[in-house]
């Protein structure tokens, strides 16, 4: 991996690092993770997000130098934590951005193993794991680049961040040593902690209304499956205080019966989104009946169709992926 990262960085002056349309703390870690390690390499950087960077991941400091605007004039551009042409659909669907990702060099590191189908050429550094932040762990730890302490709490944020604090089923022991590693390199987890609590207190109102999100739970299939709808006007009123999401999806997915999660968002253009956690390795396969992708444990999945016709697909796919469990 390391010499593929090296290639690639080798020879450019201004890189561009962007994250896709749905930002989280892998996406964001790694970016600043990456960031820092270009930077004292001598690289010029640009930190890129085609939305702004969800005020509910905001204990990371430096997350204000992500921008709106587009570097055309960069050398080459690292896309982190997707490698799906859904999740990028803000840039392809610009001409003049998807024109200069076209013809300049694109690098890909993603944890996902998603096939990459973006429409212009790149390389890619994909590989399952945990996080895109152990990944960059790995390739900064092989090149023998120094991980400051800067360096050493992004990285270890976004590997919290992806692995629900190092409890989910797909974390490893490795995990935990790298976590080990980057608390020897400055990351100081009790700190870090305290900061991003502190950061993630709700508002009275906020607290109101995840009561009126649990009120809104619906389950199926005798309990085994567990969905909530949050509407545009629910979007537009929380969502920059606080993710509708974050508020309500460890809530269902720790209700006691309750094998799959699903919390679905709708847009005014048609679009409907859903966040699944589970309790059963069936997550990422659900997700793909609806062209999304993810983990085994959380996924996500983005479609043009209505609720109602969304619903009775989710159902009939989840009996069908929990009976193969069963």
């Amino acid at each position: 991996m390391h010499k593929s990262f090296q290639g690639f960085i080798d020879s450019k002056n201004h890189i561009c690092i962007i994250q896709a349309e749905n930002p989280d703390g892998d996406s964001l870690g790694a970016t600043l993770a990456l960031e820092n390690m270009l930077t004292k390499l001598g690289h010029e950087t640009t930190l890129y997000c085609p939305v702004d960077i969800p005020k509910y991941i905001r204990y990371f400091t430096g997350w204000s130098r992500v921008t709106n605007e587009f570097p055309y004039k960069a050398d080459g551009y690292i896309v982190v934590d997707t490698a799906s042409a859904t999740l990028l659909s803000k840039l392809l669907n610009d001409v003049a951005i998807k024109n200069r990702l076209e013809h300049a060099p694109v690098l890909v590191i993603d944890h996902h193993e998603t096939v990459p189908d973006l429409s212009f050429e790149l390389t890619s550094i994909i590989e399952k794991s945990t996080a895109t932040c152990k990944l960059l762990y790995q390739i900064f730890t092989a090149a023998n680049y120094e991980i400051d302490q800067d360096c050493a709490v992004n990285l270890l944020y976004g590997l919290l961040s992806d692995t629900l604090g190092l409890t989910s089923q797909a974390v490893t022991a490795e995990d935990y040593r790298v976590a080990a590693d980057l608390i020897d390199h400055g990351a100081q987890i009790a700190e870090m902690e305290e900061h991003r609590r502190d950061f993630m207190k709700k508002s009275p109102r906020i607290l109101s209304y995840k009561a009126d999100l649990i009120k809104r739970i619906e389950y199926h299939l005798d309990g085994r499956f567990a969905t909530v709808l949050i509407p545009f006007e629910d979007i537009q009123q929380y969502s920059d205080e606080y993710n509708p999401n974050v508020l309500i999806l460890e809530e269902l997915r720790l209700v006691e019966g309750v094998d799959v999660a699903v919390a679905i968002k709708t847009y005014p253009d048609g679009k409907l989104t859903g966040k699944i956690r589970a309790s059963k390795p069936i997550a990422e396969q659900l997700a793909g009946y609806f062209g999304g992708g993810g983990h085994a444990y959380a996924a996500g999945f983005r479609t043009y169709d209505t609720y109602e016709n969304v619903l009775p697909e989710l159902i009939s796919a989840v009996v069908k992926l929990l009976e193969t469990k069963s």
